[in-house]
């Protein structure tokens, strides 16, 4: 019986089943993302996956870790986040370590935890080519707001950027300008929570999913996201899931090949690595 890094080595070269998941609020849970509605001894037990600045940041279910180490073992399961690859090295997921990860929307295929050089700089000549420069939005966000509503501006690895706002001082009519002047340029905006997203629109997690299926022979793609920022990874993949909660939730977002899962919060993140398993055994 093969186990480990055996098993998942072999997963990889016969027609694996690539699994693409979301990380923050999909498979991992900061405290106040947890939502854990029942009373207090019956909460599950929590393992901690991520810590910043010597303290505990992110969570998953002791089960879900479990499931996930299992996954790993069966499956070629690539962590697929917005995080630039800095945040993302922070978090300590159980099983083997994953060979691939896709960090920044899709802009770092890393290999063995090494950015593809080739890969980035595909991105990089297609973003030139069809977007308006990342400096050009830059200037329109520091000229249309302020202080008074906007806590932080940020540039994540040079190719988009975001605001952290106080969401219920954000002006009226501002992001729906916002997205008409960037959809113009090539660029894409999203609200999610506390933070203004604009996107390249060529930069994309399922593009990045969809180099790794070729370069892997993958026989089925899986995924799963909870924001509007995984919707073309999920329009992507052969199956997909959502969790109960999430802009994707708050919008209603479906597609004919995805399952709405009923469960929120740390429990939604166990619950959808048993649907990637049970999808992948077939």
């Amino acid at each position: 019986m093969q186990t480990g890094t055996a098993a998942q080595d072999q997963a990889r070269t016969a027609a694996p089943v690539l699994v693409a998941s979301d990380l923050d609020r999909t498979l991992i849970y900061s405290s106040a993302a947890l939502a854990l509605g029942m009373p207090d001894a019956l909460a599950p037990r929590l393992l901690c996956v991520e810590v910043h600045e010597s303290k505990p940041l992110s969570y998953m279910t002791e089960d879900a870790a479990a499931l996930l180490t299992r996954l790993s073992d069966e499956t070629l399961f690539v962590p697929t986040t917005t995080r630039t690859r800095k945040q993302y090295q922070r978090i300590r997921l159980p099983g083997a370590a994953p060979k691939y990860a896709i960090c920044a929307n899709g802009g770092h295929i890393l290999v063995d935890g090494v950015s593809d050089r080739d890969w980035h700089a595909s991105v990089l000549d297609r973003l030139a080519g069809e977007c308006a420069p990342l400096a050009e939005v830059r200037a329109y966000l520091s000229a249309t707001t302020d202080q008074t509503w906007v806590r932080k501006h940020r540039v994540a690895e040079d190719l988009f950027t975001y605001l952290v706002i106080e969401r219920d001082l954000l002006p009226e009519g501002w992001l729906e300008l916002f997205g008409h002047w960037a959809g113009e340029r090539g660029w894409t905006v999203s609200l999610q929570g506390r933070k203004v997203y604009a996107v390249p629109k060529p930069l994309t997690k399922s593009a990045a999913v969809r180099e790794l299926a070729r370069r892997t022979g993958a026989a089925l793609t899986l995924a799963a996201g909870d924001s509007l920022l995984d919707a073309d990874l999920l329009l992507a993949a052969d199956r997909a899931w959502r969790p109960g909660h999430g802009e994707l939730a708050d919008s209603d977002w479906t597609a004919p090949h995805l399952d709405v899962l009923a469960e929120r919060g740390v429990a939604a993140g166990e619950e959808i690595l048993r649907r990637f398993r049970a999808a992948a055994a077939g």
